[in-house]
């Protein structure tokens, strides 16, 4: 078996693989100097968000921390990172267009949302869905396929799907940390999974330009496709998610929470000391002498979703591109924009349209669903700055150091897997923390192993290891943005969504690391670590898991 000591190949493959300027060089040496003291501050903020259960004060002095740390453990340098944490990153993080973007698109849907719960039109979805929702389980299972129809964006999958089911779940007293969990493990492994996403086009850019610079002469989306079935955990989160939903069982703090919801009729939870982490949720009732038409709802949401479909096409088309090579190259966040706007128009010409409100109403209707968004998008903008902090503090290179070891090839996807989980934990970034990676993992892999035909397995395990990984520590971690827009939507306070959904991805992602990333490196076919892993999770689930209608 071929030895290699994988930090050392990193450092040198980095070099060789992705020639930068001579300041980045510099500030990448000056970043990789703080070592240790580079992974405090998200640490610092994970530790404060759980113990306290205040997301936002916790974010902030980690954010507070990490600029300190950038400008040296002094008084003086204490109190301008303190000014930097608003002057340079938060400012930053707004700055940049990808982001203001998403805030943009989550404010619209929560306008639109506004707009058809004033309406009548969510509850006219709620009436119809009702009649088929008639248990807390078909509620679940409905929210669960509703995750797997939007399949094409994490960021639309999550706000359509937990806006839409929230008021159909809470009627059939589905806790929301269970409606949380269900939208947020069938948003981003969707996303990363299916054929033709806005995911699947970075992840193809980022393996092309790896295998670019190595000169190797494979196609990028074929090695993509090469490495789908070892996408293990995203597999099985999804796997899981219809097997508790299925079997009805629970265990942990979920089954707490849904035991809470049944017996106390209290969907939402009430945490002592953190009603202000939770997402001001001001409850849009429909006029109740007004017709409530399901389709001035569905309309809408529809327009979103095809609106974001034909987006992707119209901006990453051109003559002679296929389905890949158009959603390659699309323009995600303009069709984000453009879906969301139509989405309001459309809702509030229904409304205008059919006299259900007048323009003053549906203005106001608007006006709260925005509002109702403010909460969690400065908790979304202080994550994306305490991830600029730790870019800056080179976080994602130092985990790559302390994580290599002279190991065999067929460890290497385990390693990957670890290195992305614990990156993307520390960032809060699936994207940052395959972004990082991937020009880092491509050329170590091609060195240690010789190349694709020379051990297949541990190429592709490795390869989607980056991915799945990455989804892994987002599902873990209290700073992720596709968690706080998943605690967002579902109307749940935040840090209970973290605290009951850990168990969950943990225990999913031990199994996937141990029973199928680990034995597949090592030759075992990859759909007998499949079996084995949704056996265990099963067995798992029989024999820990209760129901939440039994004492």
């Amino acid at each position: 078996m071929n030895r290699r000591n994988p930090s050392t190949v990193l450092f040198a493959l980095a070099v060789v693989a992705a020639p930068v300027h001579a300041q980045e060089a510099a500030a990448a040496a000056e970043a990789a100097n703080y070592g240790f003291l580079s992974v405090l501050p998200p640490l610092v903020a994970i530790g404060m968000a759980l113990a306290f259960r205040q997301v936002i004060p916790a974010l902030f002095v980690g954010l507070w921390f990490g600029a300190w740390t950038l400008n040296g453990f002094d008084i003086a340098g204490l109190f301008k990172g303190l000014l930097e944490t608003v002057e340079v990153y938060v400012r930053g993080s707004l700055a940049d267009s990808d982001n203001a973007a998403i805030i943009l698109f989550s404010l619209m849907i929560g306008g639109m949302v506004g707009i058809i719960s004033r309406n009548g039109g969510m509850q006219g979805v709620v009436n119809a869905i009702a009649h088929l929702a008639t248990s807390a389980r078909r509620a679940c299972l409905a929210t669960g396929l509703m995750g797997l129809a939007v399949f094409f964006d994490d960021y639309a999958n999550t706000l359509v799907v937990g806006n839409a089911m929230r008021p159909v779940t809470d009627r059939l007293r589905v806790s929301r940390e269970k409606l949380a969990y269900i939208v947020d493990s069938t948003a981003a492994p969707v996303a990363c999974l299916a054929l033709v996403t806005t995911w699947i086009g970075y992840q193809v850019g980022l393996i092309d330009d790896a295998l670019t610079r190595l000169g190797a002469e494979q196609d990028a989306y074929a090695v993509f496709l090469g490495s789908v079935v070892y996408s293990f955990y995203p597999i099985l989160a999804i796997f899981f998610v219809f097997l508790v939903v299925g079997r009805g069982r629970d265990f942990g703090a979920m089954l707490v929470a849904e035991r809470r919801a049944r017996h106390e009729g209290e969907v939402s939870p009430d945490v002592a000391g953190a009603a202000a982490e939770t997402m001001p949720e001001e409850i849009i009732e429909p006029h109740p002498d007004r017709p409530q038409r399901a389709l001035n709802a569905v309309i809408p949401v529809a327009t979103l979703v095809l609106t974001v479909i034909g987006g992707l096409f119209v901006t990453g088309g051109g003559e002679g591109k296929n389905v890949r090579e158009i959603i390659g190259d699309a323009d995600s966040y303009r069709a984000l924009l453009w879906g969301s706007l139509l989405g309001v128009f459309v809702a509030a010409a229904l409304s205008i349209g059919q006299r259900v409100l007048s323009l003053a109403e549906t203005v106001d209707a608007w006006f709260r669903g925005t509002r109702s968004m403010l909460f969690a998008m400065i908790i979304l903008v202080l994550a994306w700055s305490l991830s600029g902090v730790t870019e800056a503090l080179g976080t994602a290179e130092f985990l790559a150091q302390v994580l290599g070891d002279a190991v065999p090839a067929g460890v290497l996807p385990a390693m990957v897997f670890l290195l992305a989980a614990a990156t993307a934990f520390a960032t809060g970034s699936s994207w940052g923390t395959m972004g990082i990676l991937m020009p880092l993992i491509v050329p170590l892999l091609w060195t240690v192993t010789g190349g694709l035909e020379a051990n297949p397995p541990v190429i592709y395990g490795a390869i989607a290891s980056v991915l799945a990984g990455a989804v892994w520590g987002d599902h873990c971690s209290p700073i992720s943005d596709t968690t706080v827009l998943s605690s967002m939507a579902s109307g749940c306070n935040h840090i209970e969504h973290v605290r009951t959904q850990l168990p969950y991805a943990m225990l999913v992602g031990m199994v996937a690391l141990i029973v199928a990333v680990l034995p597949s490196g090592f030759g075992v076919p990859w759909w007998i670590c499949l079996l084995l892993s949704a056996a265990l999770l099963a067995g798992f689930l029989q024999f820990a898991g209760q129901r939440a209608e039994d004492r």
